[in-house]
């Protein structure tokens, strides 16, 4: 498997198209080598791709072995990977009622009360509100060992702490050359070239 590791990693640098069975295989000749961080990249893309327990309990295990962060083993994270495994499906039947309520009312538009209209009105908002609320996060992991954590965008802002290699964050904004990440239930900053987006 290691000698196959290059062509992987080819592949994904050229933007080919890959499974989550091969990240999963590059995650593993990572840990091998003792490579936690990049182990942990490639779990992290291979989850966001086809979300299941496994892969996270995988990820748990060596954040914990490592002392990294933004790894919870909560049963809060399992349901929200239970509704990310299901969060497309989900959103296409919701938006094929949506296409077909619409239709329906349309076609029967002299009809219809204003009761529908309005029923039909709050279902459109509770999709609104699932596509916001529910939608999969960007997520960051430290790229680099001993990345400042700041208060603010600046590198004159207060210091809060030094995220590890492996750290996992949630981005919430970008600004210039920083990225806004959820840290602790409050914002902080990091370097954008100290942070690598799972994708």
């Amino acid at each position: 498997m290691e000698q196959a590791y290059p062509l992987y990693r080819l592949a994904r640098e050229q933007d080919q198209l890959q499974s989550a069975q091969q990240l999963l295989r590059m995650a593993y000749v990572q840990e091998g080598l003792g490579h936690y961080p990049a182990a942990l990249y490639y779990l992290s893309v291979s989850q966001a791709w086809q979300p299941r327990h496994a892969t996270w309990r995988k990820m748990v295990s060596l954040a914990q072995e490592h002392r990294l962060t933004g790894y919870p083993d909560t049963w809060r994270q399992n349901l929200l990977i239970t509704v990310q495994r299901y969060y497309y499906l989900l959103l296409q039947g919701l938006l094929l009622l949506a296409v077909v309520g619409g239709t329906l009312l349309l076609i029967r538009r002299r009809t219809a009360d204003r009761a529908w209209w309005a029923t039909y009105a709050v279902y459109l908002l509770l999709i609104g509100l699932f596509l916001n609320l529910l939608s999969p996060g960007r997520i960051g992991l430290v790229a680099r060992p001993r990345a400042p954590l700041m208060a603010g965008p600046s590198a004159g802002s207060t210091w809060l702490t030094t995220a590890a290699a492996g750290d996992r964050f949630e981005v919430r904004g970008q600004q210039d050359i920083w990225f806004r990440v959820q840290w602790q239930g409050r914002d902080a900053y990091i370097r954008r070239p100290d942070l690598l987006l799972v994708d």
